[in-house]
């Protein structure tokens, strides 16, 4: 059996995609604490489609920024805009452009080099459009204190806070407003939710949700891949689920509503299967094109 702190060891670590690389010292002079890391993220970030609130017109170059995947790479064109150290917060000009994918992996990785575990989990906001769940990214870090997971919502800075007024401590999301992606699946099939509630744009469903089921699945195992990549297990839109399709979600999502109590579980399953392990090149759905997975 897995122990609390052999789980809580993997998700303080670095991997993949949230490892500094190059510019990890540059993270020793960052604040330990959540709420100071919180927003320092939002200091460096412009998410792609908020930018408009901000004032800002993107061109399809900065725009291009959401599609870079490891922390490095997106430091690397941080701070060939700004060398500044990261505690400054840039101006809306000299941000890095991302998603809100991008919110949280960067989170996770200051807090993972700070000492707290921290890990992405994909799955949907109920604070974003009355009545609707929407494909939304937050961040789960381990309350030593209190023994539990909390979700923290990086995104959510004073403008969108003003713009979305959100009854709830966005440094404590609770459960029920923000849905992870194992959570929709398990109430869609048991006839407690609408599965057209939940998605993107008119991107909605259970094909939709049981791709983010697959991509926090990925997250739960350091791999925390864009929004909009595909690959192995993923439903193609609006295409019916097959028994077998169903059978295997159910599984994921059961797993993946407690990664905990079945951690050695998610690990295995994840490693072991090629339809739901990461492969080295994915399709990315918005670009339309074949990515290296990794960069």
């Amino acid at each position: 059996m897995t122990t609390t702190r052999e789980i809580l060891d993997f998700y303080t670590r670095p991997a993949a995609m949230t490892s500094g690389g190059a510019h990890a010292p540059r993270f020793d002079e960052l604040p330990g604490d959540v709420a100071s890391l919180v927003r320092v993220v939002q200091g460096l970030l412009l998410h792609v489609h908020w930018a408009q609130a901000y004032g800002v017109e993107l061109s399809d170059e900065r725009r291009a920024e959401s599609h870079v995947r490891p922390t490095d790479r997106m430091l690397d064109r941080l701070f060939a805009h700004d060398d500044r150290p990261l505690s400054a917060a840039r101006p809306l000009d000299t941000r890095l452009v991302g998603s809100c994918r991008d919110f949280t992996v960067l989170l996770v990785a200051f807090l993972r080099a700070k000492g707290i575990p921290a890990r992405a989990r994909c799955g949907f906001g109920g604070y974003f459009h009355a009545g609707d769940f929407v494909d939304h990214w937050v961040c789960e870090h381990w309350n030593a204190a209190e023994a539990r997971w909390v979700l923290v919502d990086a995104q959510i800075d004073d403008v969108q806070r003003a713009a979305l007024k959100p009854d709830f401590d966005v440094l404590d999301v609770p459960r029920h407003r923000f849905v992870v992606a194992g959570d929709a699946w398990a109430q869609c099939r048991a006839g407690e939710a609408d599965p057209s509630k939940f998605g993107m744009f008119d991107m909605r469903g259970l094909w939709f949700i049981s791709g983010n089921v697959l991509r926090d699945l990925a997250a739960l195992n350091n791999m925390e891949m864009l929004p909009w990549d595909d690959w192995g297990a993923m439903i193609g839109p609006d295409e019916p689920l097959r028994d077998d399709q169903l059978a295997l979600f159910d599984r994921l999502a059961a797993i993946t509503r407690s990664p905990d109590a079945r951690f050695a579980e998610l690990r295995q399953l994840y490693e072991g299967d090629e339809r739901l392990r990461v492969p080295a090149v994915v399709f990315n759905a918005v670009l339309n094109r074949q990515d290296n997975a990794l960069t």
